[in-house]
């Protein structure tokens, strides 16, 4: 018998697939990775139980269902439900091809507020699909049993029932199996993340959510200037050392000449007056003299690059334009 369970590197998705593992199940390990969090977590757990592991691309069907999800946002823009049954979608999808015959995943009752209440679990496999071949390890004695519990495939005496936000049980679990390295309760997905669902709700309200646009979002500050054009500035060396490797095609670098300063990353489809105020926002944060003229260069790699001449804005006026 063999399962695919869903890891994410926390400690609720590495004890549900030990249950598992503990029962004599084959277990292959699928993760996943998008703009908002990485699979690196996944793949550590992995290695450490001496499980395969796939990662999967969820970048493009994420901003699908960030566009509009079906059960809505969490406190920010985490659309939790639907990101849940789009994972376990696509874990079923591979669930066949690798001979496995259930999926588990380490959610439990009631430990987040929406995602994983009743309601919210029940839509997840409802959606995914995978009717009777969802299995929580970790609370199934308080749902319906599964088809792996149901027809022996596992004991569902020997899994458990938990519920709530306490992390005690999982923690006695951990000492127990000797596990020391797992993520944060908290996760790592940036769509919770106050400031980066700010600008990411930015994006979104101006029809420019991208791949590479929203791989920009986590680095540096970031402005809006119009409707067209939003403007990407590093906060320091290894921010603008990485802006040179986000910066989406069709963007333009803008970096002050003559002064050490910022490098900014401006997107695609800026007019003449946006390019201006572009410059004018980096230099504000170069090592010149306020007040006074900047030379301003703007380029787009492999193209000529373009001089422009303009006084740094004053500070107000950069807060009321910074996302």
């Amino acid at each position: 018998m063999r399962a695919l369970a869903l890891i994410s590197g926390g400690l609720d998705s590495i004890l549900a697939a030990r249950l598992i593992l503990d029962q004599g199940v084959d277990v292959l390990g699928v993760s996943f990775q998008s703009p908002f969090f990485t699979a690196e977590g996944g793949r550590a757990s992995a290695q450490e139980m001496g499980i395969d592991l796939a990662a999967i691309d969820l970048s493009e069907d994420l901003l699908e269902v960030i566009a509009a999800p079906k059960h809505g946002f969490g406190k920010h823009m985490n659309p939790c439900i639907d990101c849940h049954a789009l994972m376990v979608r696509r874990a079923g999808e591979r669930m066949e091809a690798l001979g496995a015959s259930f999926v588990v995943t380490g959610e439990v009752v009631g430990q987040r507020p929406k995602s994983q209440m009743r309601f919210g679990l029940e839509a997840v496999e409802r959606e995914s699909g995978l009717e009777g071949l969802l299995l929580r390890p970790l609370s199934a004695k308080l749902l319906a049993p599964t088809i792996p519990e149901r027809e022996g495939w596992v004991d569902r005496e020997r899994l458990l029932g938990l519920h709530g936000r306490t992390r005690k049980p999982q923690l006695e679990l951990a000492r127990k199996y000797g596990i020391t390295k797992y993520l944060s309760p908290a996760g790592g997905c940036l769509l919770t993340d106050e400031n980066f669902a700010r600008a990411l709700s930015d994006l979104r309200a101006h029809g420019q959510m991208s791949v590479p646009e929203i791989r920009l979002l986590s680095v540096g500050r970031q402005f809006r200037l119009s409707d067209r054009a939003k403007l990407s500035v590093g906060r320091n060396h290894a921010e603008n050392e990485a802006l040179f490797e986000l910066k989406p095609e069709g963007g333009l670098f803008v970096k002050a000449l003559d002064c050490k300063g910022p490098v900014g990353v401006l997107s695609a489809g800026a007019n003449e007056e946006d390019l201006k105020l572009a410059a004018a926002i980096v230099s504000r944060y170069a090592d010149t003299p306020a007040g006074e003229p900047v030379r301003v260069q703007l380029w787009e790699e492999g193209g000529e690059p373009r001089e422009v001449e303009v006084v740094p804005l004053p500070p107000r006026a950069v807060r009321e334009l910074k996302v």
